[in-house]
C-alpha cells in the first residue's frame, strides 16, 4: 500500500463549485442619451466597459426598431466578480428568496435603484437605474463542453443542482435564502 492510496482528501477537488461569472444587465428600452448614462453606471460599478445590446425585433407600441440599441450589459469573472457580487449581495440584504435559483445551479435577481449600492453614489446628471444580476455557478471541467478541439459532453452528475447552488451561497457567501 503506497502513501497515495492512504491519504484521502476530505472532498473531491472535482466537486468544488465556483463561481464562473457575474453578469450585470441594464435594459432601458431605447438608444440614445438614456443608454449612455446607464453604460457609466455599470462602468463605475465594474471598472469595465459595458457592451450594449441590440433589439431582436421591431415593436410599435414601444417604439423599439430592430437593431436598435436598447440595453447594455457587462460580464464579470474571477476576484472582479466575486468584489462586485458581495456589494451587489450587501444590496439585498444579503437574503435571496428561493425563487431566484434554477435547477441547474444558476441565480438571478434584481436591484431596483442602484444607488442601493455600497460604495455607489448618487449623481443627478445621471439619474436612477434598476438592474439584473446573473450569476453562473459551475464545477472544474465545464471547459469539455466548450472547448473547440475534442469536445465532449458532461454527465448528469457534474452539474450543480439547486440545492448545492443554495449551499454554496449560504457558505461561501453568507446569504440567507428565505
Amino acid at each position: 500500500m503506497s502513501n497515495s492510496q492512504t491519504i484521502k482528501t476530505a472532498e473531491n477537488v472535482m466537486r468544488k463549485i465556483k463561481i464562473d461569472k457575474v453578469v450585470l444587465n441594464v435594459g432601458v428600452g431605447k438608444s440614445g442619451d438614456i443608454l449612455e448614462k446607464a453604460k457609466k453606471i455599470l462602468e463605475d460599478l465594474s471598472n469595465q466597459k459595458p457592451c450594449p445590446r441590440k433589439a431582436k425585433r421591431t415593436v410599435r407600441d414601444f417604439g423599439i426598431h430592430k437593431g436598435e440599441s436598447i440595453a447594455t450589459v457587462v460580464t464579470l469573472r474571477g476576484d472582479n466578480a466575486l468584489r462586485t457580487l458581495k456589494r451587489l449581495l450587501l444590496a439585498k440584504g444579503m437574503r435571496l428568496p428561493i425563487s431566484s435559483f434554477d435547477d441547474r445551479g444558476n441565480c438571478s435577481f434584481g436591484i431596483r435603484e442602484h444607488i442601493e449600492i455600497p460604495g455607489t453614489k448618487y449623481d443627478p446628471e445621471t439619474g436612477i437605474f434598476g438592474l439584473n444580476v446573473s450569476i453562473l455557478l459551475e464545477r472544474p471541467g465545464y471547459r469539455v463542453s466548450r472547448r473547440r478541439r475534442a469536445r465532449s459532453v458532461i454527465g448528469k452528475n457534474h452539474f450543480v443542482n439547486r440545492e448545492e447552488a443554495i449551499n454554496f451561497f449560504k457558505e461561501a457567501l453568507g446569504v440567507e435564502v428565505y
